[in-house]
């Protein structure tokens, strides 16, 4: 079997089982290489499994755990790392056997399997194992061992399985992953060929055939198997050989590559039309793009139109970037996240379509609002809150949240506008993704972390969104108004101003939740955005809340001053009082 697309990953790969001196095969295998983008956003996947046969079910389990993890895998967000996907799955199924083989514990007919899986996505080999199947790794004419047995030894050759599918209602997965080489030849084996077979006997075999499309390794994988039964192996055989002819060399693209070669549209006028939308107004722009209400001529629907700045028609990365927005948009579904549309035929123009909320921006509310109500607020903030978690649910980071960004409707629902900065975690893993070399993010709302192009995830989101809960509540923000946190001198100078100072009517306890949400260091931030929002409704007892830790510098001072000047007043008194 091999693999090969337009995208850059290309792999031969062959499998066999045999049921060998065993009447049942309890072996179970599964090899899987997608094509176009499936290719590159979630890579070749290949699994092995090995039935414990005291279990009596073993075969089933491990027929299931295969076909289950190759099925699920794949139907998983195409957002989603690796590693999120894989080990989502693995615990739903391993779950799924454990409620099932509780029946028959008693019997001994519980579902239990082995498993090994190995998913190859751009340039690195992701591995995930639990039990005695084996991943290795052939490469420069030696052969390295990537999985640990859990096998516990008692006595000689006797051992017994210490961890396995469907054994524990708790799952514990060894994960790893390693980068790889074009010419690296990965061998899942089963016990019954690797307790029998030396390194060397395997590595020469794998060695002599070599790596490229023009070997026939369903031979190689014959001859592996052949030679431990000759070898006297008594159990189920079965291998997996998948060989990289080709890595990613950053040409493969999640998105269609027509997309890309699209001519920028000019700048939009009233009456204007394109693609069958004609142009109402202009409803925003800057530097780096414009969005326009357009009618959609065929159903009278009003729509908002964003297009991009024709200061970047050069810059590929940018180009990226701004196809990757209504894709990005379309894998999230909420009502908190503003909508895209399809345009109904392919565009002739670079732009994309997003349903139009009539209302305005977080930004013109606060102007309008100088001294909101908490509850009205913590209103906005909840719904903000549920638009953000959608997009965490897929590993979609927002990277660029302000008020500018947040769009209060007219309908009273709010919703979070403009992804064009948003770090997606599956699609960094995949080759081909351009890196802009472009700032992202507003600085003012910004964590220091994100701010300096670090890698951030929900605690950078978060810092933001506190950052724009602070001003609500405030109106000013935690750390000033002009801040330049890409500075080292700026990160040592910081200080929090609670939010008590400038708002008195801000209770203790949410002035502890902001102190924590807004800390430089992002390990001293919450964990979850739903701790966040509890704590700025209740009092948590692990947060100072205080009043004396809520006051800044400054009023501590004052208040010591004072304290000072009505001493010295009592003491000219006492002395006058005395000389009387």
């Amino acid at each position: 079997m091999s693999g090969a697309s337009e995208s850059a990953l290309r792999v031969s790969a062959a499998q066999r089982s045999d049921s060998g001196a065993r009447a049942v095969n309890e072996d179970s295998m599964g090899l899987r290489v997608p094509s176009g983008s499936l290719l590159t956003l979630k890579g070749v996947a290949a699994v092995i499994a090995d039935g414990v046969s005291s279990a009596r079910a073993g075969r089933e389990a491990s027929e299931t755990c295969v076909q289950s993890f190759l099925n699920d895998y794949y139907s998983t967000p195409e957002s989603w790392t690796v590693k999120t996907s894989a080990q989502r799955v693995l615990s739903a199924l391993n779950h799924w056997l454990y409620s099932r083989g509780r029946a028959f514990r008693e019997a001994e007919e519980g579902y239990i399997t082995t498993l090994s899986a190995l998913v190859i996505k751009g340039n690195v080999a992701h591995l995930f194992h639990v039990g005695d199947t084996r991943i290795a790794r052939i490469r420069d004419g030696s052969m390295e061992l990537l999985t640990t047995d859990h096998a516990v030894h008692v006595r000689g050759d006797q051992a017994y399985l210490g961890r396995a599918m469907g054994m524990d209602v708790n799952l514990h997965v060894d994960y790893r992953e390693t980068p790889v080489r074009e010419g690296d030849v990965f061998l899942l084996t089963t016990d019954g060929i690797h307790a029998h077979l030396s390194p060397d006997e395997i590595v020469k075999r794998i060695t002599e055939a070599g790596c490229g499309s023009a070997v026939d390794w369903d031979v190689v994988c014959s001859e592996l198997i052949d030679a431990a039964k000759h070898a006297g192996s008594p159990d189920n055989l079965t291998c997996q050989v998948i060989c990289i002819e080709r890595i990613s060399d950053a040409s493969g693209q999640p998105i269609d590559p027509a997309l890309l070669s699209l001519p920028f549209p000019p700048l939009l006028a009233r009456g204007m039309k394109i693609d069958g939308h004609r142009v109402e107004r202009e409803l925003h722009a800057s530097a780096r793009s414009q969005v326009y209400l357009v009618e959609q001529e065929a159903t009278g629907r009003l729509l908002a139109m964003k297009t991009p700045s024709v200061n970047y028609e050069d810059e590929r990365g940018y180009i990226e970037r701004f196809v990757m927005e209504p894709w990005i948009g379309r894998r999230i579904r909420s009502p908190h996240v503003a909508a895209v549309v399809d345009p109904g035929s392919a565009p002739t123009w670079l732009y994309y379509l997003q349903e139009y909320v009539p209302g305005e921006t977080l930004a013109e509310w606060m102007r309008a609002h100088p001294e909101p109500d908490i509850p009205e607020v913590l209103r906005i903030v909840d719904q903000i809150a549920k638009g953000l978690t959608a997009m965490h649910r897929r590993e979609t980071y927002h990277r660029d949240l302000k008020p500018d960004n947040v769009l209060i409707g007219s309908d009273g629902i709010v919703r979070i506008v403009d992804l064009g900065s948003c770090y997606v975690s599956g699609l960094q893993e995949a080759a081909g993704v351009a890196r802009e070399e472009l700032p992202l993010g507003t600085e003012r709302y910004s964590a220091p972390e994100v701010a300096r192009g670090e890698a951030s995830g929900m605690r950078g989101d978060l810092f933001s969104f506190a950052s724009i809960v602070y001003e609500m509540l405030t109106g000013s923000l935690p750390y000033g108004e002009d801040t330049q946190k890409t500075s080292a001198a700026w990160l040592r100078s910081a200080r929090y101003r609670s939010s008590i100072e400038r708002n008195p009517m801000i209770p203790v306890w949410m002035d502890a939740a902001l102190r924590r949400a807004l800390a430089l260091d992002p390990a001293e931030r919450y964990g979850e955005l739903s701790e966040f929002l509890y704590d700025l409704r209740h009092p948590n007892a692990a947060l100072p809340i205080s009043y004396a830790h809520a006051m800044s510098d400054r009023q501590r001072a004052d208040r010591w001053r004072n304290v000072a000047v009505a001493l010295v007043l009592l003491y000219i008194v006492t002395l006058a009082w005395l000389a009387a």
